[in-house]
């Protein structure tokens, strides 16, 4: 679970004449994640695509460019089938023709809607105007303008201009039409030299033999029929999607996988007559894929299990465990089998079904490269259970559950599914604390009727310290995140210093992971000692005590275990200041990344208060010696008469008439809903932010690379 399946670099040699039965037989394996060759190696070459690889590529790009104009996705796929070069040939040459004429016609026809469509505009002035086109142009003495503006200005403008003797402004709204008598010594364009500057824009008559508003309406009709043309190409492409969609995935599959063959050989390297391709497998399945290849190809071909990526340590950061020498694989010159390329192997993560959600959240990240830890069970252990803590609601958590279960079943993406199984165990851990906490949506029902009811407490197992009376369990919930915190960090060190272990020497170790373990546990030993009481708060020694809130026995440790931890924190320190004096100004970062957890305590009461607020506008509450009570079954008047004015915090709004009934159900349900969404960028937020920052930063680099075997996954087409 911690580490990814172990890898091993392969390699297939053999003659170039039985290259293809190697690449279909590859290629049905699924196995080989192939690592392309960079030319290092004198003599050899990277190989040339296989005949029909270009031709193959273009029905490709066919295929996919039909799919995008008839709008083709997996839901519209048929049974698997057989596809055939002839069949695949005959079938994609009609489809083709087909979705072309129609789509060419579509095109022409929203062509001219959208030529209609400007020329109304165009004209709808004219029509509100209310002219006729033929009287807006073509006079001697007269000069006309048409265009949008303010009458008031326009009008003010032509009494200022000395050229324009006579004038009339026709028009409604802002569409005017201007008639002018220029003087004799006005030049043509006096008219349109006087509206500048003013708030005019001219229009351009349109030509037309009839009036505006013939024209605008046989516009329109003309737009209806050809609308009704487009609709009747659009249910033609339709219904040709419906007949062809099954095809032309089928077609896809098989063309992505017959280009997948034919331009596998770039990536090997060739001579004229021999040919070498190497990748990586999983080391479990290095005999099935070596058996394969010697049923299929036999003697013809060599395969090599070349080095196993191992964690050893060897003092180097790409580490390496070699098979032997088989004496098949390509030599260098001293004789030893050599590789294509250095490079890293591919990830597969290995973890159980339950924890496989989890992935999504480190894969955002960054995927593991193989020389780390997977933390992903990690996060399985502490991301919902943070979360969980923090909103504490068996309501809230059952509705968290149903979401995630409405994704993991609902969505095809596998990102989504995992995030829906993220969700379901937050979910699940909301509901648990809940029940802990004796709360249904902020409602204490379940501490009333079980814990108190049922099995005769006091109270429920956990409170979260809201009420007065109740001070002692919110500062002890501080008490309890920074211990949180502290196992959290000590966990993302070990994994650091396991990993320095393995990949350098205890020496690195040393300096660049136990000295935070011994500085962060030493200081804060010393912190919960008897060596600090009275300056710490009190709250750190009371909490776990024999009459605190979680009694177990702890005052803090004796005042030596206290001296001893911070003698551990100095030994911690001066190892940092010797291996990574760079580091040495961060040192505070023991405390103030545990203080960062405190940040669990502050959400559960800021959420708590918030679900309270929404059921105090509701039912109301009353306070009585230190304890709050929502009046869910008596009003007002009872507690006057039992505690007095002064006991009730507010009315509620169930408790007035009607109208107040009606808004309290809205505020009762959007509140909680608010709660719910603000559970999700709080609490969620919060806790993400704990695992990336705080815990992440403590070991994780990620950049692994994604196994990617050669192969192909058949959904819509079948050999058989």
């Amino acid at each position: 679970m911690l580490r990814p399946e172990q890898m091993s670099k392969v390699s297939v040699t053999g003659s170039k004449k039985f290259m293809d039965d190697v690449i279909e037989t590859v290629h049905d394996l699924h196995l080989l994640d192939v690592t392309d060759y960079d030319g290092s190696w004198e003599q050899f070459q990277p190989g040339d695509p296989m005949e029909g690889a270009e031709t193959a590529s273009d029905k490709l790009v066919t295929v996919r460019s039909i799919e995008s104009i008839l709008d083709v996705d997996a839901d519209d796929a048929g049974p698997s089938r057989i596809v055939t070069d002839d069949a695949l040939e005959e079938e994609l040459n009609d489809v083709r023709a087909r979705v072309n004429e129609l789509d060419d016609r579509r095109d022409e026809l929203r062509t001219e809607i959208r030529d209609i469509d400007e020329r109304i505009d165009a004209m709808s002035p004219f029509a509100t105007l209310g002219i006729d086109l033929d009287l807006l142009s073509g006079y001697d003495s007269l000069q006309v303008e048409v265009g949008r503006g303010k009458h008031d200005a326009v009008d003010a403008a032509l009494v200022r201009a000395d050229e324009i003797e006579q004038y009339e402004i026709f028009g409604e709204g802002n569409v005017l039409a201007v008639f002018a008598r220029p003087a004799d010594s006005a030049d043509e364009d006096a008219l349109a030299d006087a509206l500048v500057g003013t708030e005019f824009a001219t229009l351009e008559v349109p030509e037309a033999d009839t009036s505006p508003e013939e024209y605008v309406d046989e516009l329109r009709h003309r737009k209806q029929q050809f609308r009704s043309e487009l609709d009747a190409v659009e249910d033609d492409l339709e219904e040709l999607k419906l007949d062809a969609a099954g095809f032309l995935l089928a077609a896809e599959e098989k063309l992505s996988i017959d280009v997948q063959k034919t331009e596998a050989p770039l990536s090997f390297a060739t001579t004229e007559n021999a040919f070498v391709a190497e990748g990586w497998i999983p080391t479990t399945k290095f005999g099935e894929f070596a058996s394969a290849l010697d049923s299929e190809v036999g003697s013809h071909v060599e395969v090599e299990e070349l080095e196993r990526a191992s964690f050893k340590s060897t003092g180097h950061e790409s580490v390496r465990e070699p098979v032997g020498d088989t004496g098949s694989g390509v030599a260098a010159d001293g004789g030893t089998d050599v590789v294509m390329q250095k490079d890293d192997p591919p990830v597969v993560q290995n973890n159980p079904g339950v924890i496989k959600p989890f992935e999504v959240l480190v894969n955002a990240v960054g995927r593991p490269n193989y020389r780390e830890f997977d933390p992903s069970i990690v996060l399985f252990l502490t991301f919902p259970a943070f979360f969980g803590f923090m909103i504490g609601d068996l309501g809230y958590g059952l509705v968290y559950a149903a979401i995630g279960y409405f994704l993991y079943a609902n969505f095809d993406s596998q990102g989504i599914k995992s995030m829906g199984g993220v969700t379901i165990f937050a979910g699940i851990f909301t509901a648990l604390f809940g029940i802990l906490y004796g709360e249904i949506f902020g409602l204490h029902l379940i501490s009333t009727y079980f814990w108190e009811g049922a099995l005769g407490m006091s109270h429920a197992p956990m409170l979260k310290g809201l009420a007065p009376a109740e001070k002692d369990w919110a500062l002890g919930w501080l008490t309890v995140s920074v211990l949180l915190g502290i196992l959290h960090l000590n966990v993302g060190w070990i994994f650091d210093f396991v990993e320095n272990l393995e990949l350098h020497d205890l020496k690195h170790a040393m300096y660049e992971s136990a000295s935070w373990l011994l500085m962060m546990n030493g200081l804060w030993v010393w912190i919960l000692s008897d060596v600090t009481k009275g300056t710490a708060p009190q709250f750190l020694f009371t909490t776990f005590s024999a009459e605190g809130v979680i009694p177990l026995g702890f005052n803090g440790f004796p005042a030596i275990v206290g001296w001893a931890g911070l003698a551990l924190f100095a030994v911690g320190l001066g190892l940092l200041a010797v291996g990574e004096p760079a580091e040495l100004p961060e040192f505070l970062n023991v405390l103030v990344n545990v203080l960062s957890y405190t940040r669990i305590a502050a959400v559960l009461l800021a959420k708590a208060g918030m679900a309270f607020t929404v059921n105090l506008l509701f039912f109301g509450a009353y306070s009585h010696n230190g304890e709050f009570h929502f009046m869910l079954d008596h009003g007002p008047q009872w507690v006057i008469n039992e505690y007095g004015q002064e006991a009730i915090m507010f009315g509620g709004l169930m408790h007035g008439g009607a109208a107040s009934i009606v808004g309290g159900l809205l505020v009762l349900v959007l509140g909680h809903l608010l709660v719910l969404v603000l559970g999700v960028t709080s609490a969620g937020l919060q806790t993400v932010r704990l695992e990336y920052v705080e815990f992440f930063g403590k070991f994780y680099d990620g950049g692994g690379r994604e196994y990617t075997p050669f192969g192909y996954d058949r959904r819509y087409t079948t050999e058989d």
